[in-house]
C-alpha cells in the first residue's frame, strides 16, 4: 500500500512521541505523513458551512492549530525531507481515526490521550484500531531499549508473512535482531505454527538481520510482555478481526497493547505494510 502514515495528534507528550515515530516510519516507507487531530465538536455547535472534516484546519480552535503546528515541527525534526499534511476531523478520536486509517499504510497513536476520560483504559484507541481499523497499527508506549531486538510473536502461535516482513524491515532499519516468540496457546490448547519457510525467505531478503528463537514454555502472552522490557519494538501477527463486543479476538494482542514496555505494532494477515 502506498497510502500515508497516519498519526493521531492531540498535543499531549505521548502523541508528540507518536508523531516522531510516525515520521520515521513514513520516511522508511517513502510515503507522506498525515497528521490528524480529532476535535469533538458537537453537531449542534458546528458553525454553518463547516464540514465534519477540515483539511486546512481553518475551522478548528486555536489549541488544535497549535497542536498541529508543534506536531509538524517535531515531524520535520525527525525526517527533514518528509512531506507532511494535516487534517482536523470532527468526532470521537477512535471513530474518526478508524475511518481515516482505511487509506493509510500505517496508523500510529500514542499510548493514551491527554483528553481521555477517567474510565478509559490506556491503549483503548489502539485496541479499537487494531480490531477494526483499515491498516496496521503502531502504538508508541513505554521505554524502548535502543540496544534491544525487534520481538515478533503471533496470536494463537500464528506468524504471518506480513507481520514477519514488517519485523524484518524494522530490524534492518534499526540495525538489530529479530527475536521470534512462538509458544503454545494454553487457553485453547493449540500448537504453534512453524514459520520456517517464511523466516528462511526473509533471512535471504534481509541478510543483515539475525533471527533468535528462544524457547517459549507455554503461552506467548507473558513472554511477549517480559521481552518488551528489553526490546525496541514488539510486532504481533494476528488473524481475523473481532466483533465490536470484543475489541480484539486474542489475549496476546490485548496484553501487548496494554502492558508492553515498548512500542507495539499489530499486523493482520493479508495487510501490506512495506
Amino acid at each position: 500500500m502506498s497510502g500515508p502514515v497516519l498519526v493521531g495528534v492531540d498535543g499531549s507528550t505521548t502523541s508528540l512521541a507518536a508523531v516522531e515515530a510516525a515520521a520515521r516510519e513514513a520516511d522508511r516507507l517513502g510515503v507522506e505523513l498525515r497528521l490528524a487531530h480529532a476535535f469533538a465538536w458537537p453537531t449542534a455547535h458546528v458553525p454553518p458551512g463547516v464540514p465534519p472534516w477540515d483539511p486546512a484546519g481553518n475551522g478548528a480552535p486555536g489549541p488544535a492549530r497549535s497542536a498541529l503546528t508543534e506536531a509538524e515541527r517535531r515531524a520535520r525534526d525527525a525526517a527533514p525531507d518528509l512531506r507532511v499534511t494535516h487534517t482536523v476531523l470532527m468526532g470521537e478520536p477512535a471513530a474518526v481515526l478508524e475511518t481515516e486509517s482505511r487509506g493509510a499504510s500505517l496508523t500510529v497513536v500514542g499510548s493514551r490521550s491527554a483528553r481521555r476520560s477517567a474510565g478509559t483504559r490506556s491503549g483503548s484507541v489502539a485496541v479499537r484500531l487494531a480490531a477494526h481499523g483499515g491498516s496496521p497499527v503502531l502504538m508508541v508506549r513505554g521505554r524502548p531499549d535502543p540496544a534491544g531486538p525487534v520481538v515478533l510473536a503471533g496470536d494463537h502461535g500464528h506468524i504471518g508473512r506480513e507481520a514477519a516482513e514488517f519485523a524484518f524491515a524494522e530490524a534492518s532499519a534499526r540495525g538489530t535482531d529479530v527475536m521470534v516468540l512462538n509458544g503454545f496457546d494454553t487457553r485453547e490448547g493449540r500448537q504453534p505454527d512453524r514459520p520456517e519457510d517464511t523466516l528462511a525467505a526473509l533471512r535471504k531478503e534481509y541478510p543483515d538481520v539475525t533471527v533468535r528463537r528462544p524457547r517459549v514454555r507455554g503461552g506467548t502472552r507473558r513472554a511477549v510482555v517480559a521481552a518488551s522490557t528489553r526490546a525496541q519494538l514488539v510486532v504481533i501477527a494476528t488473524r481475523g478481526r473481532g466483533g465490536f463486543t470484543s475489541a480484539l479476538p486474542t489475549r496476546v494482542s490485548r496484553a501487548a497493547l496494554r502492558h508492553a514496555d515498548c512500542p507495539v505494532a499489530v499486523i493482520h494477515a493479508g495487510e501490506e505494510t512495506a
